[in-house]
């Protein structure tokens, strides 16, 4: 199963890199793209939840570092209201053009 990192430049500047555990985060980020914080957190818990999803589908069990990626995301986020825009800066590996 290929995995993939993902960096976000949260709106202070800062930049934090997510693991995930699939490449399922491509159906729901694009980079350069900007985002809302809110928008950022229910994309990414969505899109973790499917990656941890394919990991039991192909091994019987969940993926925890998939968890800990959302839970990583959640606290970083706190710290900025709901409505203040992200960036995702890389995604890597990208996806083959079709």
């Amino acid at each position: 199963m290929p995995e993939m990192t993902f960096d976000i430049r949260w709106p202070d500047g800062s930049t934090q890199s997510c693991y995930s555990p699939s490449l399922a985060i491509h159906d729901f980020l694009t980079t350069g793209q900007r985002y809302t914080v809110g928008e950022l957190l229910d994309r990414t818990n969505t899109a973790l939840q499917q990656a941890s999803d394919r990991v039991h589908a192909k091994y019987g069990f969940a993926c925890t570092s998939a968890a800990a990626t959302g839970e990583q995301i959640m606290l970083s986020a706190r710290r900025f209201p709901a409505d203040a825009e992200i960036v995702v800066v890389a995604m890597q590996p990208g996806l083959e053009p079709s």
